[in-house]
C-alpha cells in the first residue's frame, strides 16, 4: 500500500537540501585515498540518510568500505539473498567471517531494511578501545540501538561476536575509500538508493543525538551537527550540493566539513544529485506494490524513477502496472513521464490504492479497472474499461504529464506539454472525470502485448536533463509548466495542500 501522507505540519527546523542518487546498473560512487596519519587508528562514528531502491534486488549493496590491508576491507553493507538475509545490515571487519556483525533485535532477529519510501537513518559508531565488548560497536537506527552482536557462518545465525579489542580499523588506515561500491575491486557490490548527510568523524565515538533528535511528532528527525564535531583529520561531511566531477569543492563528493577530504566521482551525472531527502521525501515508484507481483514483469532502477515492463501472456495475462509510493486524498498534483526506449509501449495514470488489488486480478490494466485512469502510448485515455481514443500517439523521448484535480475530481493529460481532451487544469475545464470522494496515487504501466517499454518518472527530482527547468513555485524541477495551483508529489507540499 502506498503510504497515504495527509496535512501534517510543515518542518520549520534544520533542512537536508540535498542527496545523491546511486543507480546499480550505472556502479556510480564516489572515491578518495587517504593518506598521512589519522587522528585515531581505533575510533570512528558513522552517520549517514538513506532511502533503499528495489528491495527485491538480490545483490549484496556497499554503503561505505576502506582498505585495511591487502585486498581485505571494512566495509559496511546491505547483505544479499545469502541465508536468506537480504536487506539486513552487515558490517564486515578485515573481510573475515570473525570480523562479521549484524544488526538484530536481539535473538539472532535480523532487521531487515525494505521500504522504499522511508528514509532512515542510521550511526555506526567504534571504538575498539573499549575494554566492555559491547561498547565497542554501536548501530542506531532512527535513534534507537540495536545489537550487532550475529554473524553469518555456515549459513546459520551466531551469537556474540563482536569486534576484537583494539583492532585498528580499516576505515581509518591510509588507503582507498569508496561511497557506494566495495572497495574490494572496482563496481564491486555497488549501491542503489539515495544517500544524505554523510558524515565521518575520525576520533570520537558519538550518540545518535548528535545527528537527530526526535520531534513533537515522535519522528526521528536530523539535524545540524557539523558545528558541534571534532572532525579529526580524516573526517569529512558530503552534503551532495556539488554536480562537478572532480575531488574539490564543487564536485559530487565535496567534504564541507573544513578538512578538504574531498571525494571523486565515478560513473555519476549530474542529475544523480537530487533534492529528495529527510526532510522532502519525493515520491518514487514502488516495488513492493507493483503488478509484477500479479504475473507481470517489471524491473527498476534510478532510485525507482526507470520502469521497464512488459507484458506476460500467462496465468494473469495482464499489462503490468507500477504504483508510486506515496496517495493523497486531496489536492492538485502533477508529475511528468519520459519515454526512453524505441518501444513506447506505456501509458500515465492515477489509481485507487484502496481498490486496485481486487481490480489487478481481473482486468489486464490492473489497478485501472473500474477505479483509476490512463493515458496510453496508442493516444487513448481509459477508465472504467471504456477510452476516449484518437489522442495522439507517443514517440521516443516524448514527455507526457499527468495533472491530478481531486478537488474537482478530475485528471488532466498533455503530450509535450500540449493537454489532450480540451484540457486546461488552471481552468478547471476539459480533462477526465474522476470518480469523487477517492484516494489516489500514481502509476505507469505496460500498455499493449509488444515487446516492452521503459519509462522514466520524475516527480520533481529528474534522471534525465531538463531543458528549460520549472518548479511549482517552490518544489521541483518539471521539463513543462506545472499548472497553477498544482503541486510535485513530495512531503513538504503534502503538508500544504494534501
Amino acid at each position: 500500500m502506498p503510504t497515504i501522507l495527509g496535512a501534517n505540519s510543515v518542518s520549520s527546523g534544520y533542512e537536508i537540501s540535498n542527496s545523491m542518487r546511486f543507480n546499480r546498473g550505472d556502479a556510480a560512487c564516489l572515491r578518495k585515498t587517504f593518506s598521512g596519519s589519522p587522528s585515531s587508528t581505533k575510533a570512528c562514528t558513522i552517520s549517514f540518510w538513506t532511502k533503499l531502491a528495489d528491495p527485491f534486488n538480490t545483490d549484496a549493496k556497499a554503503i561505505f568500505s576502506a582498505i585495511k590491508s591487502g585486498v581485505n576491507e571494512d566495509v559496511i553493507k546491505f547483505m544479499g539473498v545469502n541465508n536468506g538475509i537480504l536487506n539486513s545490515l552487515e558490517i564486515n571487519f578485515n573481510n573475515t567471517n570473525g570480523g562479521t556483525m549484524m544488526v538484530s533485535s536481539g535473538n539472532s532477529t535480523l532487521i531487515k531494511f525494505r521500504d522504499p519510501a522511508a528514509w532512515y537513518h542510521f550511526v555506526i559508531a567504534i571504538d575498539s578501545s573499549q575494554g566492555t565488548a559491547s561498547n565497542r560497536v554501536k548501530v542506531y537506527v532512527n535513534g534507537t540501538q540495536f545489537d550487532v552482536e550475529a554473524r553469518v557462518e555456515g549459513g546459520s545465525i551466531t551469537d556474540d561476536v563482536v569486534l576484537t579489542q583494539d583492532y585498528e580499523l580499516g576505515f581509518l588506515t591510509a588507503s582507498a575509500h569508496s561511497i557506494g561500491e566495495n572497495v574490494e575491486s572496482a563496481g564491486n557490490e555497488p549501491y542503489d538508493g539515495y544517500l544524505a548527510d554523510f558524515y565521518f568523524v575520525d576520533g570520537q565515538q558519538y550518540a545518535p543525538t548528535v545527528f537527530g533528535e526526535t520531534d513533537d511528532n515522535g519522528v526521528w528527525i536530523p539535524k545540524e551537527a557539523k558545528d558541534d564535531i571534532s572532525f579529526g583529520n580524516y573526517g569529512f561531511f558530503l552534503e551532495f550540493q556539488g554536480t562537478g566531477t572532480s575531488a574539490d569543492a564543487s564536485g559530487k563528493g565535496a567534504d564541507t566539513s573544513g578538512n578538504d577530504n574531498h571525494f571523486d566521482d565515478a560513473n555519476a551525472t549530474a542529475e544523480d544529485i537530487t533534492t529528495d531527502t529527510p526532510t522532502n521525501n519525493f515520491a518514487t515508484m514502488n516495488p513492493l506494490e507493483s503488478d509484477r507481483q500479479q504475473g507481470g514483469a517489471a524491473t527498476f532502477a534510478e532510485g525507482n524513477l526507470q520502469i521497464t515492463t512488459s507484458y506476460v501472456d500467462a496465468n494473469y495475462q495482464r499489462y503490468p502496472q507500477v504504483y508510486s509510493t506515496q496517495a493523497v486524498s486531496s489536492g492538485k498534483w502533477y508529475f511528468e513521464m519520459k519515454i526512453s526506449t524505441s518501444d513506447v509501449d506505456s501509458s500515465i495514470g492515477i489509481f485507487s490504492p484502496d481498490n486496485h488489488a481486487s481490480d489487478s486480478t481481473t482486468n489486464p490494466y490492473g489497478g485501472y479497472a473500474t477505479t483509476g485512469c490512463i493515458f496510453t502510448d496508442r493516444g487513448s485515455v481509459r477508465i472504467n474499461d471504456g477510452q476516449t481514443t484518437g489522442l495522439g500517439t507517443w514517440s521516443q523521448n516524448d514527455i507526457v504529464g499527468c495533472a491530478l484535480d481531486i478537488d474537482n475530481d478530475k485528471v488532466y493529460f498533455h503530450r509535450n506539454g500540449t493537454y489532450v481532451q480540451s484540457g486546461d487544469p488552471a481552468g478547471n475545464s476539459g480533462g477526465q472525470a474522476i470518480p469523487s470522494n477517492t484516494t489516489y496515487g500514481f502509476s505507469v504501466g505496460c500498455d499493449k502485448p509488444s515487446d516492452s517499454g521503459t519509462m522514466q518518472v520524475n516527480f520533481g527530482n529528474p534522471i534525465y536533463t531538463i531543458s528549460s527547468g520549472n518548479t511549482d513555485g517552490k518544489y521541483g524541477n518539471f521539463e513543462y509548466a506545472v499548472p497553477s495551483g498544482f503541486y510535485a508529489v513530495c512531503t513538504k507540499r503534502l503538508a500544504e495542500f494534501g
